[in-house]
């Protein structure tokens, strides 16, 4: 036979080989779906506007409840307020695995607090909540921490004497100083070089990961993988920062008084100590680098995109901040910083930060879960290790729950009398045994931060409100607000 017919004859078998591979097999009972094809999965039925807008599109015919397969891989997506509370709050320990990111899998490999698993991310996860509140998380060091943020964020606005300027690295300053001080034990200055340059290898990061290409690599990255693209380049971003925490934890070791624990690095370098004998530990340096990398990363980006559309939501909506204003007024007045006590007596400013969260839809499809055990849902046999998705922007628009789910409308949150009203549907933060861990950080954040801003300044925008563009520049992992020129003038 020609060596030209054996060659075609072994593409024709490797080819069927992969079509066989490819497709994928029933396992347990999951829920319907659009039938996949081999090694493609559902791409077919992906749109344009990507994994949201697809979803809600399949949604329309499977219910709440429904299975797309990702290239081969079967994802349950878990679409509305009370499938994903059954799932995350009912069946918590069930639903508490984490799935994987495949832009970011690289780099976090399993190791650190958030894409752990098993008795590694409960180890971390305890480690990491009780030594965050040691560190002021909670407590009211940590609200000093914030006004003093505040205070020079303030003196940083008033540098510009109304001039427009676009606020997306100093909001990532403040947030990420935050984090820094519980981390690392130290802020830094808003024109550090080094600090600027993780800051911009943020958000540039986040926004990739957000990218239509991402959501493409989500689909066929164990083929992507051996090309370029984005995802090479959020590698080599997060790489950079890994390095530069890699310097820190050393300079930590160097100057480490176990009588005198200054921050989270020193509280994991004396706990490695205490256990190194222990054959299981998971207290070892990778952990450490990529739990400091996920509180970084996390403790940044979420907190000061938040802010970012909270401003772009007020200029567009400007009678919204004046009525911000007039509580500020009367509950705070102009002379002393916005306190934590204060949220108590100001429910439509906690009622507009609230809606901002919700609009704003930071984190849409979720973070992934997987199931740890076989699991029954709703009559489906889930296997384990089935990846889940709850998709939290279906329960942060839920008609059910939310009057009008596609308008800014602070009046979402604020019952007939004028006070705060909770929401079951309200999950920007996610739920149950994987809820974020910097939460509490947070909504004290938003507050303090929010409320200092407006106390001292009006706002303006170089175009007519109506012209205000509230349409994501991104929208995959996260949603990733317009750029845009703001004016804080001093009131």
């Amino acid at each position: 036979m020609e060596p030209s017919v054996l060659l075609l004859l072994a593409l024709l078998v490797g080819f069927v080989l992969l079509l066989v591979r490819g497709y994928p097999k029933a396992r347990g009972h999951l829920p319907p779906g659009p039938r996949p094809l081999p090694l493609l999965g559902n791409l077919l039925q992906m749109d344009r506007g990507g994994f949201l807008n697809s979803f809600k599109r399949i949604r329309e015919k499977y219910g709440a409840v429904f299975t797309v397969h990702l290239g081969t891989r079967p994802v349950v997506m878990l679409y509305g307020t009370e499938a994903i509370r059954e799932a995350l709050v009912d069946q918590a320990e069930a639903f508490s695995g984490r799935g994987t990111i495949a832009v970011v899998e690289p780099i976090f490999r399993d190791y650190g607090v958030i894409f752990s698993n098993g008795e590694r991310w409960k180890v971390l996860r305890r480690f990491s909540l009780a030594t965050m509140r040691d560190f002021g998380m909670g407590k009211r060091s940590v609200e000093e921490r914030i006004q003093e943020e505040a205070r020079c964020l303030v003196e940083e606005f008033r540098k510009s004497q109304g001039a427009p300027l676009d606020p997306t690295f100093l909001f990532q300053c403040i947030t990420a100083n935050i984090i820094c001080s519980i981390v690392f034990g130290e802020r830094f200055d808003y024109k550090d070089r080094q600090f600027l340059r993780l800051l911009y290898l943020f958000y540039q990061s986040f926004s990739l990961i957000s990218s239509f290409s991402s959501q493409v690599f989500e689909l066929f990255s164990g083929f992507l993988k051996y090309f370029p693209g984005t995802h090479r380049q959020i590698s080599r971003n997060l790489q950079e920062i890994l390095d530069y925490i890699g310097q820190s934890v050393e300079k930590h070791r160097a100057t480490l008084d176990p009588s005198n624990p200054r921050d989270f690095i020193d509280t994991y370098l004396l706990r490695m100590e205490k256990e190194k004998s222990n054959q299981h530990m998971e207290f070892d340096h990778q952990n450490l680098l990529i739990s400091v990398l996920s509180l970084f990363f996390a403790g940044t980006e979420t907190s000061s995109t938040t802010l970012r559309y909270g401003f772009l939501l007020m200029l567009k909506y400007p009678h919204v901040a004046e009525k911000v204003q007039k509580e500020i007024d009367q509950v705070i007045g102009p002379h002393r910083l916005p306190t934590l006590e204060d949220r108590t007596k100001m429910p439509y400013t906690d009622a507009v930060i609230y809606e901002i969260q919700r609009y704003s839809d930071l984190v849409p499809i979720g973070v992934p879960h997987k199931v740890t055990k076989d699991t029954l849902f709703r009559g489906y046999l889930l296997p384990k290790n089935t990846e889940v998705y709850p998709i939290l922007s279906s329960a942060l628009h839920d008609p059910q729950y939310f009057e009008q789910p596609d308008t800014f409308n602070p009046d979402h949150f604020l019952d007939a009398n004028g006070a705060l009203k909770k929401s079951e549907a309200f999950m920007p933060f996610s739920l149950g045994k994987r809820i974020c861990l910097g939460e509490g950080i947070a909504r004290n954040e938003l507050f303090l931060f929010f409320t200092a801003i407006l106390q001292n300044f009006s706002l303006s925008s170089p175009m007519a409100a109506k012209d205000i563009d509230l349409s994501p520049k991104e929208s995959g992992f996260g949603k990733v607000p317009q750029t845009y020129q703001i004016c804080f003038l001093a009131r």
